[in-house]
């Protein structure tokens, strides 16, 4: 009964409506801002209680965090980086190894982190960021002079993470800017989430600046010690991380000041490293000298021969890998060419004497001179290739041009073809062989005919051969007219052999189907214009026991140590052994006993064969040694035409025979010295 009577004394609970009141009141007695303070006299009215400066505290740190969240939830990582943090550049290197030249805009080479050594890693680390591994990819207090910055000027300035440091490189820009940074403190605090401590080193060690043009470790241990990053030791990386406070001011090589500043920053790195445990005191104590760094390189430009190498090796990687040319400009590729130093300098060097001996300022017969001059093993090995007077003078790769008519130089593939195909000279009849004896009318102005009788032109005359100078020799071998250059029995074999069953030959030796012209009774006289590389590639066929080897020019390709494989050419039996040996003999012939005699001087094992185009325009060497075959021709160019223009008259010789033997004497010299070797 007194329970009873105690409840009923008690409030029935509130409602809905009487609890929101009761909450407002409560708000209004405990959360209204009482400022200025009521019950306060004078100055004490206007000082905030403790309560209100809490409150005011966590207002403001509830909305920076709020504000924060919100912009790291609206920062993401960029898909694609920088241009320049990708982009590399492309290091040719000649055949011993010893690099030839550079391209592209930016000096960068990556290297795999385990590449570089430990020490050298920690050195970049002490000078930069010791607590990389443990941080969260952010400096705090970085963060906080950012902001004082904002506050009060609008800037501000070092002391990022290696991380940031990344993302600054590689995805934003270099402006020291409130906005910039705190981007860059969001994505790195997201990158250090989404890739390893050791992916983000060695991305930060591949985009960094070093000086001397160089980005990347591995481009500034070239550009500073001359080495591969992985042959550097502990006191020569602490000297390039120095580097990364600002290369301008502590490269040791641009003034006594800077090698003073690089010096006492060589020594704080190597201190610190001690400090932080990753290098012993016995090791220190050993680098007591700065490691002065070579001085800056002059850079491999692609100046005289050069540029025409490097641009034939590029097409041959663009031919022969799956590799785009947009892929490929990104660089980051080593391109191991096949091209000897020695052999192009002693190349160019023997065209530049034939070329001292002319006078385009005064004679117009030796203006616009084209040389182009090329050297190719049996194995196909291109060794050397003269392009040009210089790649920055002209740009027109002579050596690969196809508009020079081979000339009589292209006689040994009918005579080739004779060997292998025999003659028809009656239709429907069989094929007769044919000999280096076989007998053939070498007289001047001998009809040429066809199984049905003479071949007349669309001029309604019939087509005659002439030999130089006009020489009529009677019956003469197929191998006299080899050796002695004699133009009418090789325009009759054309014809007996067939011109598509010689221009078929000419390709199975190694020229090009895009180099020939009209099938008519001249094309066996050379009105094909293959280019010196391929003219060489073909004679080294005969010396190769009647095998083509497709010339190349890279012998191997890697990207930042990968390999990537080439498309090599098959090799390809063009003739017998017996019918190369008989092409070779008359080459032999045609060096010790014919056109070609001057070029006796090399050696024994040395043949060949002059050519010259029936209309005068140019003018053929090709010849081999058993280690080399060479190619050298002459013409000249209209520069505004480009039509080729006769070479009479050359070196002021009326008679037009000095032209003759300028590709002859460019031949000896190289073959007689570097060349043959």
């Amino acid at each position: 009964m007194g329970k009873h009577r105690r409840n009923a004394h008690r409030k029935p609970p509130p409602s809905s409506a009487g609890r929101g009141l009761q909450l407002r009141r409560w708000a209004a007695r405990h959360i209204r801002i009482d400022y200025p303070r009521a019950g306060r006299r004078g100055a004490r009215r206007w000082l905030p209680s403790w309560r209100q400066v809490g409150l005011l505290f966590v207002f403001c740190l509830g909305s920076l965090t709020g504000v924060l969240s919100f912009l790291y939830m609206q920062t993401e990582i960029p898909k694609n980086l920088n241009d320049f943090a990708t982009q590399q550049d492309n290091v040719y290197y000649w055949a011993d190894g010893s690099e030839m030249a550079r391209t592209g805009p930016v000096n960068r080479q990556e290297v795999a982190l385990s590449k570089v050594p430990e020490k050298v890693q920690w050195a970049i680390l002490a000078a930069e960021n010791a607590s990389f591994y443990s941080d969260s990819g952010i400096s705090p207090s970085g963060l906080m002079r950012a902001v004082t910055r904002m506050v009060t000027g609008g800037e501000t300035q070092g002391g990022s993470t290696i991380t940031q440091q990344y993302v600054k490189n590689a995805y934003l820009n270099q402006r020291q800017t409130f906005s910039r940074k705190l981007t860059e403190m969001f994505m790195a605090i997201k990158l250090d989430d989404r890739m390893s401590k050791q992916e983000i080193l060695e991305r930060y060690l591949n985009t960094s600046w070093f000086g001397r043009g160089t980005y990347g470790i591995q481009r500034a241990s070239y550009a500073y010690y001359g080495k591969d990053v992985s042959r550097l030791n502990a006191s020569e990386g602490a000297m390039l991380a120095s580097l990364l406070k600002g290369a301008g001011t502590f490269d040791p090589t641009l003034s006594a000041k800077n090698h003073k500043r690089a010096v006492e920053r060589w020594k704080w790195v190597l201190d610190r490293m001690v400090d932080i445990g990753k290098l012993s005191k016995a090791e220190r104590a050993k680098y007591t000298t700065f490691p002065d760094p070579h001085p800056e390189p002059r850079p491999a430009g692609l100046t005289g021969q050069v540029g025409y190498l490097v641009e034939t090796a590029k097409a041959y990687v663009s031919s022969h890998t799956a590799i785009s040319d947009a892929d490929f400009d990104l660089g980051g590729y080593q391109i191991h060419t096949t091209f000897e130093k020695a052999k192009v300098k002693a190349l160019a060097a023997s065209v530049k004497k034939t070329r001292d001996g002319l006078d385009p300022k005064n004679r117009r017969e030796d203006r616009y001179v084209r040389i182009g001059a090329a050297s190719v093993t049996p194995g196909g090995r291109i060794e050397a290739l003269y392009g040009g007077p210089g790649y920055l003078e002209q740009g027109f790769n002579d050596a690969n041009a196809s508009v020079v008519p081979a000339g009589t130089a292209f006689t040994p593939f009918v005579y080739a073809a004779a060997l292998r195909d025999g003659v028809l000279k009656e239709r429907n009849s069989p094929r007769t062989p044919v000999a280096p004896t076989t007998l053939y009318d070498g007289n001047n102005k001998v009809a040429v005919k066809t199984p049905e009788g003479p071949y007349w032109d669309r001029s309604g005359k019939i087509v005659r051969g002439e030999n130089d100078g006009e020489q009529s020799y009677g019956q003469v071998s197929l191998r006299q007219a080899i050796v002695q250059s004699i133009n009418t029995p090789m325009m009759q074999l054309g014809m007996d052999v067939g011109l598509d069953r010689v221009r078929q030959a000419s390709i199975d030796a190694g020229l090009l189907p895009s180099s020939f012209g009209a099938r008519v009774p001249m094309f066996s006289l050379g009105t094909a214009t293959p280019s010196s590389i391929r003219m060489a590639s073909a004679y080294a066929t005969f010396t190769a026991n009647g095998t083509h080897v497709p010339p190349f020019s890279v012998s191997g390709l890697t990207r930042n140590g990968e390999k990537f494989a080439l498309r090599k050419d098959r090799a390809k039996r063009a003739f017998s052994a017996q019918v190369a040996a008989q092409v070779d003999d008359a080459l032999h012939g045609a060096v010790q006993g014919g056109t070609g005699q001057a070029a006796a001087v090399v050696g024994p094992d040395a043949a060949g064969k002059t050519g010259t185009a029936q209309d005068g325009t140019s003018s053929w060497f090709v010849g081999y040694t058993d280690e080399v075959s060479t190619a050298v021709s002459l013409s000249r160019v209209d520069p505004k035409t480009q039509e080729l223009l006769p070479l009479k008259g050359m070196g002021g010789d009326a008679t037009g025979k000095a032209s003759d033997t300028y590709p002859l004497d460019i031949w000896t010299r190289y073959m007689a010295g570097a060349g043959k070797k």
